[in-house]
């Protein structure tokens, strides 16, 4: 029987409450590309609509901390710290978010959901100035906790 399904078949969040709370961390990835003129505004704060890292920042950390109110079977956690962190490469913004907790469950989900909405508000503040830009990769690279124990992506 799947997890996320009661006996009739009908969708149910998984029970955690006889788990351990436990320390757990996820790290994720994705990449913004854009032509080269757009990456070098970005690091240069040369955008029309403002400091583009630092709204992304703050976009990834508010998305990281309402990521149950996003998808159905998520459990809320309590998130102990939210790093969202950039890297400017020639034609892209590469996003990278860590999320920490002590809880019952993991926070892979809130690790990427914070990736894809800071990636989206680089998009957002780009669009602009490059209507080419693609957001790429989306992908869990670490995690640690949990019955599973740590994971980590090969590159």
């Amino acid at each position: 029987m799947l997890a996320n399904l009661d006996p009739l078949g009908g969708a149910r969040m998984v029970d955690v409450t006889p788990r351990e709370p436990t320390h757990r961390r996820a790290l994720a990835r994705c990449r913004v590309s854009m032509l080269p003129e757009t990456t070098t505004k970005v690091a240069n704060n040369a955008i029309t609509k403002g400091d583009v890292l630092a709204a992304a920042r703050i976009a990834g950390i508010q998305a990281a901390k309402r990521t149950a109110e996003l998808i159905p079977m998520c459990h809320p956690v309590l998130v102990g710290s939210i790093g969202v962190n950039f890297s400017i490469g020639d034609d892209y913004v590469e996003v990278e978010a860590q999320v920490e907790t002590v809880d019952r469950t993991g926070v892979e989900m809130e690790a990427m959901t914070a990736c894809a909405v800071a990636a989206l508000t680089v998009y957002d503040m780009c669009k602009s100035s490059d209507r080419t830009m693609t957001v790429e990769h989306l992908a869990l690279w670490e995690k640690s906790g949990g019955r599973s124990g740590p994971w980590r992506r090969s590159a």
